[in-house]
């Protein structure tokens, strides 16, 4: 008989009759047919009612294409859609076309939309919209014309109705019941948030800031060090064909509640548990571990639409993501559903602390750091979301922007998920305010602190402080550039004022424990300076001590250099020195050490970061000294170059182009390139490119829209990560 347990069996699905009449309507898809006749009951006596002398329908017009007047004045006009798409809070035109002059004295018409299945107008899922001014509901309506047959038809959806995609159908009152449209799917009729309108939960009031966080699809998000910056180009891409039906599909897999679906705080919360595969078979699969041979390498995508679009088709995870895949795949949810969304970096970034304000690391009685017993690490950037909108959950004043992370770190009320957290209440140290405000709080306040191990009792003792290392830089996009900008004061007030240490008592006060001790500044300094170094390079690692006392010391130094995840998290140590630095009374020292390509080169996992900290104990004072320098190691670039005539459809050509600087071959490499409006992902593999040999791909594309726009490529192998390249263009109509 087999040891091997049974595979666990699904859980039966329990239907809810018996504790409710129907079930929640949780689908965007499903809905019960409205009949084309429903009757009052008075049926003559030979059969069918006869309605020839009333009103009849001919024709709906949607107004949907782009020339007219829907679509510019909702800023919808980017989507690659069949059709119309509006933003709530703001009136939209459709016509009418009846069978004969419309009377208002005699006749009386509605336009009924309906979402999900089950529609109940006391849930807001079922809204007759009337045009007669003694019978108006949530959704005003007006006749803007009416001239011959055919009524013009204004319609304002009520700034806080349901978000999503509603079925059309127009009704005629006749005695004997109401007459309406066929069901007809071209009159569908998407529904998004409005950052433009005043009665919206997320309603932007700043134009340059809401062009950015709501139509620009191209983005850059930023990595590496805080002194030492790289940015990786994105297509968001939440206009392209099919984003908005996944970004609803998304909804509709965690069958989220019809009737939640015009909340933003509510979709937020939703979203930033289904933007990861954990509890809920989510989109994206999180992978740190440096073997992708089952999906796509993190540092391989150029874009969320191709993520998207497989994740709608298939049904399942898409693999794999690390964090700037989830908050850009994130942020193209977002804004494609009209929430004003940003992607934040946030370099050294504190994790897995439990709240506490605190990043231990343990020194022997050396002062060398205990591997086996330092288990905090600290990420060198990690990037989530924010987005914007009111709080009227929160006392005034913690509305705009909110933090949200899609990362899976944390569970928050059983699942993985962040936020949305009050950028103002992290900020103020009101960390009591829901959602998951003491974990971000913890990322971008946390003291670094090492503590020395007495090998007798095992009991530590806090030698050194470091408040001013985690959450050094909080930067996002500039709106309207290709530029950074810093809003670390946006988190918090300055390392060292006054109202910084407000905020950490009051963060306090809520449970963040943070470490008393402030151990004696040591009188030896030590620094190491920034370095620029490429892939490949041997380098100059420098140690600078300064002795600021009025006698001399001796340190006896630890070195040590690590290949290192992004997360913080050590693949393994390449260098390892334990010089004694003698030193006089006010004096300083340079210790200069080689570092060999040949040493580091073999262990390099994909994000290219060495990591160097140099621990030392002074003999005279035993007194502990510290310095950590995070190197990133700048890879070579892509050539992008198109040619052609930039017009809509009129075919184009994009070169890649590469050059592989090394003397080792690189070995199954993938590029990919995508260009929103202009080009849909694609992909070519290379089983090999030798030391010093070149590749060119050449591939034709046609533009679909007009207007300024980017196209994208990255180069990405087991040996060689995050290579990227792109060309602007301006296409003409």
């Amino acid at each position: 008989m087999s040891n091997l347990e049974p595979a666990a069996q699904p859980l039966p699905q329990v239907s809810h009759r018996g504790r409710s009449a129907a079930p929640i309507a949780s689908s965007n898809a499903e809905g019960e047919e409205v009949p084309e006749f429903d009757s009052f009951g008075i049926i003559g006596p030979r059969g069918p009612p006869p309605l020839r002398e009333f009103l009849d329908i001919w024709d709906v017009n949607m107004l949907r294409r782009p020339d007219e007047v829907n679509t510019p004045q909702h800023s919808t006009h980017l989507y690659a859609s069949d059709h119309l798409i509006v933003r709530r809070g703001q009136e939209f035109q459709l016509k009418v076309t009846f069978d004969r002059p419309y009377k208002p004295a005699d006749d009386q018409f509605a336009v009924e939309f309906i979402i999900g299945g089950s529609p109940q107008f006391s849930k807001g899922t079922y809204i007759p919209v009337s045009v007669a001014k003694d019978r108006q509901s949530p959704w005003a309506g007006r006749v803007v014309d009416s001239t011959d047959n055919v009524v013009t038809v204004g319609i304002t959806p009520a700034p806080d109705c349901i978000v999503g995609k509603w079925r059309t159908y127009v009704a005629v009152v006749t005695p004997y019941g109401i007459r309406r449209t066929r069901r007809d799917e071209s009159r569908d009729l998407y529904v998004l948030f409005n950052a433009w309108a005043t009665g919206d939960s997320v309603f932007l009031d700043d134009d340059d800031e809401r062009e950015e966080c709501v139509l620009n699809e191209v983005g850059v998000i930023y990595h590496g060090a805080y002194d030492d910056m790289s940015e990786r180009p994105w297509n968001f891409g939440q206009f392209d064909y099919g984003v908005l039906d996944a970004c609803l599909f998304i909804m509709d897999k965690a069958a989220m509640p019809i009737t939640n679906r015009g909340d933003a705080i509510k979709v937020a919360r939703k979203a930033s548990a289904m933007l990861n595969s954990h509890d809920d078979d989510g989109v994206l699969v999180g992978n740190w571990s440096g073997d992708y041979t089952y999906g796509v390498a993190p540092t391989s995508w150029t874009g969320s639409t191709e993520i998207l679009l497989n994740y709608s088709s298939s049904k399942t995870p898409v693999c794999y993501a690390q964090c700037w895949v989830y908050a850009a795949v994130f942020n193209t949810f977002l804004r494609c559903l009209g929430i004003p969304a940003r992607v934040v970096t946030n370099f050294y970034s504190a994790h897995d602390n439990d709240g506490n304000l605190k990043t231990d690391v343990i020194l022997d009685e050396n002062g060398r750091i205990d591997k086996h017993r330092t288990k905090d690490s600290i990420w060198n950037y990690h990037c989530w979301n924010e987005c914007y909108m009111s709080r009227p959950d929160l006392p005034q004043g913690f509305g705009g922007w909110q933090a949200v992370d899609a990362t899976p770190q944390e569970t928050s009320d059983g699942m993985y998920r962040c936020g949305p957290a009050s950028v103002q209440a992290i900020k103020h140290g009101q960390i009591c305010f829901p959602f998951d405000a003491p974990f971000v709080f913890a990322e971008v306040n946390s003291d670094v602190v090492f503590y020395s191990r007495n090998p007798r009792d095992g009991t530590l003792e806090p030698v050194k402080v470091n408040s001013s290392h985690v959450g050094r830089m909080v930067v996002t996009k500039v709106p309207g550039q290709d530029a950074r900008r810093d809003i670390t004061d946006q988190y918090k007030f300055p390392e060292g004022s006054p109202e910084e240490r407000t905020v950490l008592e009051k963060a306090e006060e809520y449970g963040c424990h943070r470490e008393k001790a402030t151990p004696p500044e040591a009188d030896v300094e030590l620094d190491m300076p920034l370095m620029e170094v490429r892939v490949g390079d041997d380098f100059e690692l420098k140690l600078e001590f300064n002795n600021t006392s009025d006698q001399a010391r001796t340190v006896d130094v630890y070195v040590s250099g690590n290949v290192v995840y992004y997360t913080g998290v050590t693949s393994s140590e390449f260098l390892f020195k334990t010089p004694r630095v003698i030193l006089d009374p006010k004096k300083a020292e340079k210790l200069v050490m080689e570092v060999r390509s040949q040493d580091y080169m073999r262990k390099l996992v994909e994000q290219a970061n060495l990591h160097f900290i140099a621990t030392g104990k002074v003999k005279e004072t035993g007194q502990i000294i510290t310095s950590m320098r995070v190197v990133t190691l700048h890879t070579p670039k892509l050539s992008v170059e198109v040619s052609g005539l930039a017009k809509v459809s009129e075919e184009m050509m994009v070169t890649v182009e590469f050059t592989n600087p090394f003397k080792f071959n690189l070995e199954d490499v993938y590029v990919r390139v995508e260009g929103p409006g202009v080009m849909p992902p694609k992909y070519k593999h290379y089983s090999l490119i030798t030391a010093g040999s070149s590749l060119t791909w050449t591939e034709g594309f046609t533009p679909r829209r007009a207007g300024p726009t980017k196209l994208m490529a990255s180069l990405d192998c087991a040996a060689l990560r995050q290579v990227y390249g792109q060309a602007q263009l301006t296409v003409k109509p």
